[in-house]
């Protein structure tokens, strides 16, 4: 019995045992067991879900970031440094000097050898490989760790990606080092988009969101360092290739390090939305399984009971009328007593004859010349 009660519990949950047959007499070497499989045919939808399903949705040894009064006194000393580059420039201070200073001096030039490496390199600041490739890497801890919650993360970091650092892009319209048009100046609302650095802050932001949704204090802490080396190279590779000013770059690592410091108060509205989905795939599951009720088919009579009065007459219908479809038939009801004999009853037939009427013809009885 031990030995069955081991074997039964390595079979897996969707198979069912039916049948099990052991030879009496001898040791138990082997139980033939006859089984069938109750896995339906699943979509892929299904798959993910039912993967999901398994485990709680959130591990209980996960060390979530929580908005910290460290945390605070570091977003608003961001923000203070966010504020203090756009005066810098606004007012064209000398770190607008600086910018035409490193763009006169032309990095790519003077160092050529590395122009191609460092062209591929910039690639880990644009949009589009990077979310790709994080995404891969935050799907499949979605998968491992059954939770939406690293994907909707991701999904909220970029989308507060593109509304302020675009809004203050179009805002501010800065042109480039190659479209400045007045030495010295600060190339302000002129209908450029380069203010703040988009490369440097996606860096910032696809890059530190690994090191967010890290599991443990020691991971989060390699991984930002990591992310910090990436940021500050792809920033210092656009000043090299003469893309960005040197105060684009500052503000790219200012605006992406404040999305990272703000995630902590988006938490609440992730886990309603995480909720809201899986709330929102039992809905769809529910409708699935659930059966429909038949449609009746068009043109079936209805039944209806009608009670007969007792002084009312049953209308006797003209046999010639054509057949009336959907027409409710009242229930024959029995007198109450005992029953007569066929002979003894009366014969109820309806008055006139059961003929239907011909013009031609002339009733049984009448007159030759009627005839």
């Amino acid at each position: 019995m031990h030995l069955i009660k081991h074997s039964l519990r390595a079979i897996p949950h969707h198979i069912v045992i039916t049948k099990a047959r052991i030879r009496p007499g001898r040791h138990l070497t082997r139980c033939n067991v006859d089984w069938v499989r109750t896995e339906q045919n699943l979509t892929r939808v299904d798959r993910v879900f039912a993967r999901l399903d398994r485990e709680p949705e959130r591990p209980a040894h996960l060390d979530m970031p929580q908005m910290s009064r460290h945390r605070v006194v570091l977003f608003g000393l961001t923000l203070a440094f966010y504020a203090a580059i756009v005066w810098a420039v606004v007012t064209t201070s000398w770190l607008v000097r600086l910018d035409w200073q490193l763009m006169f001096f032309r990095p790519y030039q003077q160092w050529p050898e590395v122009h191609a490496l460092l062209d591929y390199y910039v690639v880990l600041g644009q949009r589009g490989p990077t979310a790709v490739m994080v995404a891969a890497w935050l799907g499949w801890r979605s998968w491992r760790q059954h939770t939406l919650r690293p994907m909707l993360t991701l999904g909220t970091s970029l989308l507060l990606l593109n509304v302020t650092v675009g809004a203050a892009k179009l805002g501010m319209g800065r042109l480039g080092p190659h479209y400045a048009t007045e030495i010295g100046s600060n190339e302000m609302w002129r209908g450029g988009d380069i203010f703040p650095s988009g490369h440097t802050a996606n860096a910032v932001v696809t890059w530190g969101i690994l090191a967010y949704m890290a599991s443990t204090p020691r991971a989060r802490r390699w991984l930002s360092a990591l992310s910090a080396v990436i940021a500050l190279g792809v920033g210092l590779t656009t000043v090299y290739l003469g893309t960005h000013w040197l105060s684009d770059v500052l503000l790219g690592w200012a605006a992406g390090l404040l999305i990272l410091l703000a995630l902590p108060w988006f938490e609440p509205l992730i886990n309603r939305a995480e909720a809201w989905i899986f709330a929102l795939r039992d809905t769809w599951r529910s409708r699935r399984a659930g059966t429909m009720p038949v449609p009746a088919p068009v043109g079936a009579p209805t039944p209806v009971t009608q009670r007969a009065q007792p002084d009312e007459e049953t209308p006797v219908r003209d046999p010639a009328a054509p057949p009336r479809v959907g027409a409710p038939r009242g229930p024959v009801h029995l007198a109450p007593g005992p029953h007569s004999a066929r002979s003894e009853r009366t014969p109820v037939t309806p008055v006139g004859s059961r003929r239907p009427p011909h013009p031609d013809r002339t009733a049984r009885g009448a007159s030759p010349a009627a005839r």
